[in-house]
């Protein structure tokens, strides 16, 4: 007798924490994930709008977020911003990329690191007088 009521609560308390353990594998509802961008991107829309930013460029600000979201956030601010006659406040931070950039700008800061590194070792060696560094710069003109 006791054996079902222990089956239907452990049945029961499994699938409760199905959306827990989905949430923490990062599966996630294609809706839920569409509402929560589009949610996301009315609230940039509306910041943008308050911070006096052009449209144009929150949407190449925020590429990844959909378009219609941040228009229909930025045009919802615009006529509250009219109608309680509010002025736009100046951005104090400067805009953040977008995720896609990060990666492009990293690879040239290697390259000049390790750049400055030869440019250091060079003028090091003609600085100690063993000449090593005078055979590297000419090779290299």
């Amino acid at each position: 007798m006791k054996m079902p009521v222990y089956a239907i609560l452990l049945v029961a308390l499994s699938l409760s924490g199905c959306d827990q353990v989905a949430q923490r594998l990062g599966l996630e509802d294609p809706g839920a994930k569409e509402a929560r961008l589009e949610n996301d991107a009315k609230a940039v829309g509306s910041a943008c709008r308050h911070s006096g930013r052009a449209i144009e460029d929150c949407y190449s600000i925020y590429s990844w977020l959909p378009r219609a979201g941040i228009f229909a956030g930025w045009k919802e601010m615009d006529a509250y911003m009219r109608e309680n006659q509010l002025e736009t406040i100046a951005p104090q931070l400067p805009p953040p990329e977008p995720p896609s950039n990060s990666k492009k700008k990293k690879k040239p800061a290697a390259a000049e690191a390790s750049a400055e590194g030869e440019a250091k070792n060079e003028s090091e060696g003609a600085a100690h007088g063993d000449g090593k560094g005078a055979e590297k710069a000419a090779e290299k003109h």
